[in-house]
């Protein structure tokens, strides 16, 4: 290769890379090639999205004010509930926190997702926007009160504690990589959708209006919501994200968790939606031989 030649694709490299494209005038064509080689495997590196350990140590020491700002948060507006609900109980005011946090991180993770982007179906392992890691903070303060209260009074069984577990090491990992964000909001995003009206559920059982068409419209919409949106699309979203190149093998595995935690909720629900839909049955037929009895009568 001539060294004109050489000296043309150098510039090219440098340019590439923001740099003023000036190479020494009295540069080899060893040197040059050298040049372009760096350049190169700099263009490499960029490709994968990935903050250095420096710059995530900086992310991480500015997410950590947002965390714990999340905590302090959730755990005063629980402790407010407590004061102005004291009949209730701790757990009618744990789910009306709950509650408050499914439908706030819903719309902010909506936002991200929908129209701050990126696209988490096509862009995961991409690089966090701002946007991404201030939501993952505030959910993951949530988090962190929510499975010390779960602890606290055991209000959970092991498979909610395992998934608490697996959306606290996943958000986790997500911010101290500096990448998978855009798939980590959308695993939020549908995870939480079904979130206010499972707890809509409890407050209607405590109420006395679950067996009631209200009810029923709450757990066709659960049902429809979980199977759509947490399996449906988490399953397109669970296979972009094995099949893409750029995420890390932890947010992988992290990925791996959660869509298996995801179906065994699936087939729980699937099992309840089979029970109660078996009772109503049984109880239209019963009503439905009255009627035919005493119309005989």
């Amino acid at each position: 290769m001539s060294p004109s030649l050489l000296l043309l694709l150098a510039a090219s490299s440098a340019l590439c890379r923001g740099e003023k494209a000036e190479p020494p005038s009295d540069a080899s064509p060893d040197a040059i090639r050298i040049l372009i080689t760096d350049g190169c495997a700099d263009d490499a590196t960029r490709g994968n999205h990935r903050l250095p350990e420096s710059e995530s140590e900086v992310v991480m020491q500015e997410l950590v004010p947002w965390v714990l700002g999340s905590l302090l948060g959730w755990l005063s507006l629980y402790l407010l509930l407590c004061g102005a609900f004291r009949a209730r109980g701790p757990e009618w005011n744990c789910r009306l926190v709950t509650l408050c946090h499914g439908v706030i991180i819903v719309l902010l993770t909506g936002y991200v997702v929908f129209i701050d982007g990126p696209w988490p179906l096509t862009h995961p392992g991409w690089e966090n926007t701002p946007l991404q890691e201030r939501s993952l903070a505030v959910c993951l303060g949530y988090f962190f009160f929510d499975l010390a209260w779960c602890v606290l009074h055991g209000g959970e069984g092991p498979v909610m504690m395992a998934h608490h577990g697996a959306s606290i090491a996943g958000m986790g990992l997500a911010l101290w990589l500096g990448s998978s964000g855009s798939e980590t909001c959308g695993v939020v995003f549908g995870s939480e959708l079904t979130n206010p009206l499972l707890q809509a559920r409890w407050f209607l059982r405590r109420a006395g209006r679950y067996d009631s068409a209200l009810g029923d419209a709450v757990d066709v919409a659960f049902v429809a919501l979980f199977a759509g949106v947490r399996v449906g699309v988490g399953t397109v979203m669970f296979y972009r994200q094995l099949t893409s190149p750029r995420p890390a093998l932890a947010m992988k595995l992290g990925g791996v968790a959660m869509y298996a935690l995801a179906w065994v909720f699936m087939v729980d629900i699937g099992r309840f939606g089979f029970r109660k839909s078996r009772g109503k049955y049984r109880r239209w037929e019963e009503e439905r031989r009255r009627r035919a009895a005493a119309k005989s009568d």
